[in-house]
């Protein structure tokens, strides 16, 4: 599915990161994104689509495990 919001859409390089800082940089890099979650590996979530909303999933210390992306 192509995303509505332009610009940045997803961000490898903060795999590793601690989740705080990730979801600040996603922010900072694209001003489209209005939500950004940090939800902890395993959560449930709906499977619905918001182009301006990133999760960032972290595990049991904060640190981002997945390459956060928009939907």
């Amino acid at each position: 599915m192509a995303s509505e919001c332009e610009g940045k859409s997803s961000w490898p390089e903060l795999v590793g990161a601690q989740g705080e800082v990730a979801a600040e940089t996603i922010k900072r890099e694209n001003t489209c994104i209005t939500i950004v979650d940090i939800l902890l590996e395993g959560t449930i979530v709906t499977g619905d689509y918001i182009s301006t909303r990133v999760r960032v999933w972290v595990d049991k210390n904060g640190i981002v495990v997945r390459v956060p992306i928009i939907g």
